[in-house]
């Protein structure tokens, strides 16, 4: 470190720390060092008081050395003054023109750069709109903090997005789950049935077998007995024929007899056999006869992924009520969110189609069809400009979802709603089913999807759509 400084800098340096003295004292050697290193090398260098240049030993305190002090502060100040010249006279190399040497202080519009006086009069940028250098700074600085604000609201965008995905993925697995858990109860409501409805075939298979073996059985018996007296009476006429003279006509009375005795030929009754074809034919198709009784098809089914996160479906999707709780669901584009609305998951753009909503005495709804383009992330009124097709109830009116709102005058309060759509003539019909009273019809062209859509504000009735009669027959050719 001592061959980097100059000659009277090393002078005025401490041997010890190599820095320009502090406090210097002076040994009866004469040589000098800062007190507070003198002391600490005497303190921890686990020696005694000697010169740490010569090893002198020292027996007097060290004598403060005021000359060598005063030059020292001296030079200091004097370094400091050359310091401050150098650092006004010291230019950046990137503030220079590297064409010019000039510094740069204007800053080209149009180019989008830095340059010199001489520059703006050049053919390059002569006519360029400029401005100084400081104002470009702040300008630059100003987009700049736009563009990280403009980052710092993507990056949140990315975060929140990230977190609905998160919770995407959580939903996934409970839906996986949900479905697992449904699809299990309902196969084993089928297992259940099947398994019934073979053991009571092979109850009535065991129990005609029994009955028929039973009665074949007693035939046997009965021929076993016409065989026995048959052979009895064949040995008693065998003997008699084996007989001489008068002892024949004394034993031909009772024998004759016993021989003429009428005993009917055997003959197999009808039916004896099993009826294999009762039990094996169409077997299939008997069993999904009997089957149809306890499965349950209704024509609408609530679709989970478009339900605000305050409704509650019921677990086989036919029924949906309102809440106090806001449910963890993730905000996919299919979800209405705040209005508290839910698709039915078919959709329908041709045909006839219909359904019965039981509203029973629930308080507020809105029952009819969405079209797909409906907004789903704002509230807006249910109404036929807005993409829907409905009837009304709310404040105990009814109402068809007209623009303005019409209001309905029905003579008695329906317990359910009737909803019928034919596409092909653009026609949407609302009924009464309890005596087929027509409630409104709408007369609409149908563009583009739509689907069945119930709008709840009761918690404690729900709406639910009404299963439909089923029933399974064999086409006949006449």
């Amino acid at each position: 470190m001592a061959g980097r400084l100059s000659l009277p800098e090393v002078d005025l340096s401490c041997s010890i720390c190599c820095e320009i003295f502090r406090d210097p004292v002076v040994l009866k050697c004469s040589h000098s060092f800062c007190a507070p290193c003198l002391q600490q090398y005497w303190t921890h260098g686990g020696r005694s008081r000697d010169c740490p240049l010569c090893r002198t030993q020292s027996v007097d305190d060290p004598v403060p050395s005021l000359t060598l002090k005063n030059l020292c502060e001296a030079y200091i100040q004097e370094s400091e003054g050359l310091d401050e010249t150098a650092g006004e006279l010291y230019c950046d190399p990137g503030e220079m023109c590297p064409l010019h040497g000039e510094r740069l202080k204007l800053f080209c519009m149009p180019d989008k750069e830095a340059i010199c006086v001489v520059c703006h009069t050049s053919r390059k940028h002569k006519q360029h709109e400029c401005c100084p250098v400081s104002e470009a700074v702040v300008d630059v600085k100003e987009k700049m903090k736009s563009a990280l604000s403009s980052l710092h609201e993507k990056r949140d965008a990315f975060d929140k997005m990230k977190k609905n995905y998160e919770d995407t993925v959580e939903c996934i697995q409970v839906q996986a789950r949900f479905v697992a858990r449904r699809t299990r109860e309902e196969f084993e409501k089928l297992h259940s049935f099947l398994n019934a409805e073979e053991e009571a075939r092979m109850e009535a298979l065991r129990g005609e077998e029994e009955q028929k073996s039973r009665a074949l059985m007693q035939k046997i018996e009965e021929i076993t007995r016409n065989m026995a007296s048959v052979s009895e009476s064949i040995r008693d006429l065998e003997e008699g024929i084996a007989l001489e003279g008068i002892s024949v006509l004394h034993k031909c009375k009772r024998t004759l007899t016993r021989a003429s005795s009428p005993i009917e030929d055997p003959v197999m009754a009808p039916g004896a056999l099993l009826d294999v074809a009762k039990y094996l034919g169409s077997l299939n198709f008997h069993v999904w006869e009997k089957m149809h009784k306890i499965v349950k098809f209704t024509p609408v089914t609530l679709d989970p992924n478009t339900a605000a996160p305050w409704l509650v479906l019921s677990d086989d999707l036919t029924s949906v009520c309102d809440s106090d709780e806001k449910q963890k669901l993730p905000d996919n584009p299919e979800r209405f969110d705040p209005d508290t609305g839910v698709l039915g998951r078919e959709s329908f753009t041709s045909g006839k189609h219909a359904w019965d909503v039981n509203v029973g005495d629930n308080t507020a709804w809105v029952v009819g069809v969405a079209k797909e383009s409906v907004q789903r992330k704002e509230k807006v009124s249910s109404v036929l400009k807005n993409g829907y097709l409905s009837v009304y109830f709310y404040h105990k009116m009814y109402f068809a979802g007209t623009s303005p709102l019409t209001r309905l005058n029905l003579k008695r309060n329906p317990q359910r709603i009737r909803v019928q759509l034919d596409c092909d003539k653009g026609r949407m019909s609302f009924y009464d089913p309890h005596d087929n009273t027509h409630i409104y019809t709408f007369k609409h062209a149908i563009t583009e999807k739509v689907f069945p859509y119930f709008w709840v504000g009761c918690q404690q009735c729900p709406l639910t759509v009404e299963p439909l009669e089923v029933s399974v027959k064999a086409i006949e050719y006449l």
